[in-house]
C-alpha cells in the first residue's frame, strides 16, 4: 500500500470517527495531533485531506445530496458518506490527483470496508462528478 493511499486510509478512519460523534473532522484531528505521545503522528497528506474536506465540506455534502440520486445524506451508511467526501475533495480540489486515481482509491476503500454495492454507488457518484467537475462552481 502506498504513502497516499495509507495515508486516505487514516483521513478516512477520522472522517468516520468524527462523523460518528457529530463533531467536526478538523477538531478530531486538532485533539489527535495534541495527543501525539499516545498515538502514532498523522501523516502530512491526511492533514491535507482533513484541512480540505473542512474548508470545502458544505460544497462537498451539498454535491452528495445533489448526486447520490435517491439517496438522503442522513440514510447513507457513515463510511460510504465519508469515502464519497474524501473522493470529492480530490476529484474537484487536489490537483495533483489524477481524478482516475481518486476515484480508484476510493473504491479500494469501498470494497474493503464497505459493501459490493457500495462501491457501485461510489463509483456511479464519483465518476458523474469527475465528469461535471469543469461545469460545477465551486
Amino acid at each position: 500500500m502506498s504513502a497516499r493511499s495509507k495515508a486516505r486510509k487514516a483521513a478516512l478512519d477520522l472522517l468516520y470517527e468524527a462523523d460518528i460523534r457529530s463533531t467536526n473532522a478538523l477538531d478530531t484531528l486538532n485533539l489527535r495531533e495534541s495527543n501525539l505521545d499516545e498515538l502514532r503522528p498523522i501523516r502530512e497528506y491526511t492533514r491535507e485531506l482533513l484541512v480540505g474536506i473542512g474548508t470545502h465540506s458544505r460544497k462537498i455534502d451539498e454535491l452528495i445530496t445533489t448526486y447520490a440520486q435517491g439517496w438522503d445524506m442522513d440514510r447513507l451508511p457513515a463510511v460510504d458518506r465519508n469515502i464519497l467526501r474524501l473522493g470529492i475533495y480530490e476529484i474537484l480540489w487536489a490537483d495533483s490527483i489524477p481524478d482516475a486515481v481518486a476515484i480508484d482509491e476510493a473504491l479500494g476503500l469501498a470494497k474493503e470496508l464497505s459493501s459490493d454495492e457500495s462501491s457501485h454507488f461510489i463509483h456511479g457518484v464519483l465518476g458523474r462528478i469527475s465528469s461535471i467537475k469543469e461545469s460545477l462552481s465551486i
